[in-house]
């Protein structure tokens, strides 16, 4: 797929004061766009954007609770005032609180806690940029998913996902899934196209630190933010491709 020239580029990360979410930021940066690290602890994110623009990237903090409709539009109108535009988005923040219960076991405060922070929030931070990647002459959103929401791969009785039955955290990260298909549905006549990725497993603390590096994570979500005007929007892929819903 054709990749859009990144420099210039303004692009904001959630969550990204570590693990995929920090990688992508620093990859956007390192290609030349200047990168808007989102998190909730403002020391945490001007500590990793210090790191970035160590390296020669251009990077600044932005705080943001994604859960906080308030904070969300304070960041926007933060941008808005700044940069005037919003080139890319990628919802990467996100929590997963089961360790190790099954359906049956599931406590629902935590059920309402992961839906609220991984969809719910997903959806708040993407309205309130959604004015801003408008002025974008070709915007790009990347929701961050997991292999474990492909409906197909978890109900194969003899897939390796079958075992793992988080039932928060993968549900709604399907749910994440199919907000991306109604977005990009709503937005294919304005040009910005919307994607989920799924990075596969990777050492960070959503996992344990178990699995691949998070840079290599972060390449599918960093092509998914730069794809040229031909490529795909509605769309879940990994480092090898399309993954099956």
């Amino acid at each position: 797929m054709d990749e859009l020239d990144a420099r210039g580029r303004i692009a904001l990360v959630t969550g990204a004061n570590k693990g995929i979410g920090y990688e992508t930021a620093k990859a956007l940066a390192a290609k030349g766009a200047t990168v808007l690290i989102g998190a909730r602890d403002l020391a945490a994110g001007l500590r990793a954007a210090d790191q970035i623009s160590a390296e020669g990237g251009t990077a600044e903090a932005v705080q943001i609770e994604i859960t906080d409709a308030a904070s969300v539009a304070a960041a926007a109108t933060r941008i808005g005032e700044k940069f005037g535009r919003l080139d890319i988005l990628v919802n990467n923040a996100a929590v997963s609180l089961e360790k190790g219960r099954e359906p049956s076991e599931a406590d629902i405060g935590l059920l309402r806690q992961m839906y609220d922070t991984n969809v719910v929030g997903t959806v708040i931070v993407t309205n309130a940029m959604l004015p801003l990647l408008r002025e974008s002459d070709a915007g790009r959103i990347v929701n961050m998913s997991t292999g474990l929401a492909s409906l197909s791969l978890t109900s194969a009785p003899n897939s390796p996902f079958a075992s793992i039955r988080h039932l928060g955290y993968i549900s709604s990260k399907a749910a994440v899934n199919s907000a991306t298909i109604l977005y990009a549905n709503e937005l294919r006549p304005t040009g910005i196209k919307v994607n989920a990725a799924n990075p596969g497993l990777c050492a960070t603390d959503l996992s344990a630190n178990k699995g691949q590096p998070a840079s290599d994570g972060a390449r599918v979500v960093v092509e998914l933010a730069l794809l040229g005007p031909d490529g795909p929007s509605g769309g879940f892929f990994d480092s090898k491709g399309k993954v099956p819903w």
